[in-house]
């Protein structure tokens, strides 16, 4: 990811202000987004579990396997070999994997299930137009 942008300034989500006439120098997206590059790697997500939390079909994650996770973090993992993006929670209820759509279980880890953590979600990039 090479490519640089430029920021114009903040644009006002409301009603319009008087265009600012000052152009930030170019936006480096890794610089922005990657802390740790040589532990970070992108990801297409596919399905709805996680359309709660923003995460669409189609969306660009990215992760970041130098991270640990936490309670509340989004994250990828494999549980059984099966890769999931989902919100990781770890209580005296034990590890669980939470979707953020009602429609999908919450994947409570059982004794003997084998759970590979692969990474923390760091952000996600949602295009608006369609390719």
């Amino acid at each position: 990811m090479a490519a640089k942008a430029s920021v114009a300034g903040a644009v006002v989500a409301g009603f319009p202000s008087p265009a600012e006439q000052y152009v930030e120098p170019p936006l480096d997206l890794n610089e922005f987004l990657v802390r740790r590059p040589a532990a970070t790697y992108f990801v297409t997500v596919e399905g709805d579990s996680m359309v709660g939390a923003g995460i669409r079909p189609g969306d660009l994650l990215v992760v970041d396997r130098s991270l640990r996770p936490a309670d509340g973090d989004i994250v990828v993992a494999a549980v059984d070999g099966r890769y999931t993006v989902k919100t990781y929670r770890a209580d005296a209820k034990g590890v669980r994997l939470v979707p953020a759509n009602p429609a999908y279980p919450v994947v409570a880890l059982e004794p003997g299930q084998e759970l590979d953590y692969f990474g923390k979600v760091t952000a996600c990039i949602h295009r608006f137009v369609k390719k």
